[in-house]
């Protein structure tokens, strides 16, 4: 009787332990994902971070009022903004645009036919509704890209709804006490002491970076603005010439 009590004793604090080790697993396996994620990135090269516009990359100067604004393009990351941004450039859509929305320590945003905000299509508008259903072009989120100050982002009214409108992040302020190490990698968040917009990421296409004239970003960041932050003073964009173009397939 004495070994019947025994053996079972010892096999309900066998099962007891199978559980629990079971359950450890599980728990480690769901938290892996995170980890791995943050042990890849942090392993990682950005794009954003290097002034060298790379063979997979593009490059545009947009001329402005102000002065000039180069910025390299990441068509590998964000295929659809790119192109949208690349076409638009080249048949001339932003010649003549006004920065609509500035804020200062926030972002300067363009882009607008209309100069209110509410206007800009996309090139697929009405052409091909498996990218653009009339609303815009689906955003296209990143672990690679972040809106660290220079980012050059598309402006939307919510998900899905990219047309033509775009912002650069202009924010100067150390932005690293706002960000959890468990997901942002080491580089993005030495990167976010620059300044830039975090609260943004994933909300809001990045598909570019400034690598010359942010200067003139500070510059018409700081002009005088209405009460809807449209610059008292017209700042316009010239034209957008492409530096460096990109094949799409």
């Amino acid at each position: 009787m004495k070994k019947i009590i025994l053996l079972a004793l010892g096999l309900l604090l066998f099962l007891t332990g199978c559980s629990s080790e079971a359950k450890d697993t599980q728990e480690t396996t769901q938290e892996d994902p995170i980890a791995e994620r943050l042990e890849k990135l942090n392993k990682a090269d950005f794009p954003q971070l290097s002034t060298t516009i790379a063979d997979n990359e593009a490059a545009v100067k947009i001329v402005t009022s102000k002065g000039d604004i180069t910025i390299k393009l990441f068509p590998e990351l964000a295929p659809l903004a790119v192109e949208n941004f690349l076409t638009h450039a080249k048949e001339g859509y932003y010649d003549g645009v006004i920065f609509h929305r500035v804020i200062d320590n926030f972002m300067i945003q363009t882009g607008d036919p209309k100069g209110d905000g509410t206007g800009g299509e996309s090139i697929w508008q009405g052409k091909d509704e498996s990218i653009d259903a009339g609303n815009g072009f689906v955003n296209e989120p990143s672990d690679y890209l972040y809106n660290i100050r220079g980012a050059l982002s598309m402006a939307n009214a919510g998900p899905d709804t990219n047309g033509s409108q775009f912002f650069i992040n202009q924010n100067t302020f150390d932005q690293t006490s706002k960000l959890d190490p468990r997901y942002f990698p080491k580089k993005i968040i030495q990167a976010y002491s620059n300044g830039g917009n975090p609260s943004l990421d994933f909300q809001y296409t990045v598909f570019g970076q400034v690598i010359e004239g942010m200067d003139v970003v500070d510059s018409i960041a700081s002009v005088p603005t209405d009460d809807k932050d449209k610059p008292q003073e017209d700042i316009v964009i010239k034209t957008i010439e492409i530096t460096k173009d990109y094949t799409f397939k």
